[in-house]
C-alpha cells in the first residue's frame, strides 16, 4: 500500500488580488499598511487606542498583508508604531517584510517637528533604534528619508546612502531605499548602491512624480507613494494631496463599481505599473479591510483616462 502526497498551496488572501512584487529578495504583495496612523496623529486630542491598533495590524496579516511601512519617528507620547507592531504581531511571519527610515529625528514630547537631521556617522543608531524597537536582528529594508531643505551640514546623499551600505554589509539590514528624493538623487544614490524602493509623495491629484515612477520601472525599483489618499484632517498632514479634484469623477468611477472613493484613488495608484507598491494607512479595521479589498477593483480603460485626466502630470 503506497502514500500519495499533494502539494499544498498558500491559501488565497485579500491582498494577494492586488498582485506581488520583489522587493528585493522578498516576495510582497503590492497592498500593504503604513503605520503612521496607528498611533493617532500628534495633533489628535487624544492616542488611537491600543486594542484597535494591535487589531488592525493582526487583520492586516490575516487579510495576507506582508508589508508594513513604518519608523522610529512613527509616535506620540504614549504610543509608538514599531512598538504595537512588536507586541501585535511577534513572533512574526515568515512572509512579513518591514520597511523602515531614517535620518529624521523628533523629540521625544510627541511634538510634530524635526530635529536636526542625521549625520551619515548618526544613522546607525537610528537603524538600530528601529531595530531594538521592532525585535529584529536585521531589517528588511531602510529607507533613507531625505529632504529638500536640508543644509549642507547634513551632508549629501551620496554619504548617507554609502553609510547604510556599510550597515548593510555589517548585517544591520538586508536593502536600502530612499524616501522623498529626486529623480537625481536616485542616479545618485545608484552609483553608490542598488536601490530596491522610492517612496516618495504621490497620488490622484499629486502627480508632479510621474516621469520618476515611470524611472522607476525601467530600473526595477519599487516606487511606493504616500499620502496617496491625501489627508484626513485637511492642513493637518504638510504636502498631503487634496481630495476636493476630481470628486465627481472619482464619484462615479465608485459608483459603477460599488465601491467607495477611497478605493478608487487606490485602485488608480495601483493601475499606475506593476512595480507600485501601497501602503495605505488606517487606525480601523473597517477602513483596513476596504483598502485591502481595493486590491481586486479593476478600472477600464475608460475610467483610466477619466481619472488621468483629473491633474497634471507636473
Amino acid at each position: 500500500m503506497t502514500t500519495s502526497t499533494t502539494a499544498t498551496t498558500p491559501p488565497i488572501t485579500p491582498a494577494a488580488s492586488a498582485g506581488t512584487w520583489q522587493l528585493g529578495d522578498r516576495t510582497v504583495h503590492r497592498l500593504g499598511l503604513g503605520t503612521m496612523r496607528l498611533t493617532g496623529m500628534p495633533w489628535d486630542p487624544a492616542p488611537r487606542s491600543r486594542d484597535d491598533a494591535i487589531a488592525v495590524l493582526r487583520r492586516a496579516v490575516e487579510l495576507g498583508v506582508n508589508h508594513l511601512d513604518t519608523a522610529a519617528f512613527y509616535f506620540v507620547p504614549r504610543r509608538s508604531a514599531n512598538e504595537l507592531i512588536s507586541t501585535a504581531l511577534q513572533p512574526y511571519p515568515d512572509d512579513l517584510v518591514i520597511t523602515t527610515k531614517v535620518g529624521p529625528s523628533r523629540p521625544r514630547d510627541g511634538v510634530f517637528e524635526f530635529e536636526p537631521y542625521a549625520r551619515p556617522d548618526q544613522l546607525r543608531g537610528q537603524v538600530e533604534e528601529n531595530i531594538r524597537q521592532l525585535g529584529l536582528d536585521q531589517l528588511d529594508v531602510v529607507n533613507l528619508r531625505w529632504g529638500a531643505d536640508l543644509d549642507a551640514a547634513a551632508g549629501s546623499v551620496a554619504e548617507h546612502v554609502g553609510a547604510l551600505a556599510e550597515l548593510r554589509d555589517a548585517g544591520l539590514l538586508r536593502h536600502v531605499g530612499l524616501s522623498n528624493v529626486s529623480a537625481e538623487q536616485l542616479d545618485e544614490a545608484l552609483s553608490i548602491t542598488p536601490i530596491v524602493c522610492v517612496q516618495n509623495r504621490y497620488g490622484l491629484t499629486e502627480r508632479a512624480d510621474d516621469a520618476l515612477l515611470a524611472r522607476c520601472g525601467e530600473l526595477g525599483v519599487a516606487f511606493v507613494p504616500f499620502f496617496s489618499m491625501g489627508a484626513a484632517v485637511p492642513g493637518a498632514v504638510p504636502g498631503a494631496a487634496p481630495q476636493e479634484a476630481g470628486r465627481a469623477e472619482v464619484q462615479a468611477v465608485a459608483d459603477a463599481h460599488g465601491a467607495t472613493p477611497t478605493q478608487v484613488r487606490l485602485a488608480w495608484t495601483l493601475h499606475r505599473g506593476p512595480h507600485v507598491l501601497a501602503i495605505p494607512g488606517t487606525g480601523s479595521v473597517a477602513h483596513l479591510e476596504q483598502n485591502v479589498a481595493a486590491g481586486s477593483l479593476r478600472l477600464t480603460d475608460a475610467e483610466l483616462a477619466t481619472l488621468d485626466a483629473i491633474a497634471s502630470p507636473a
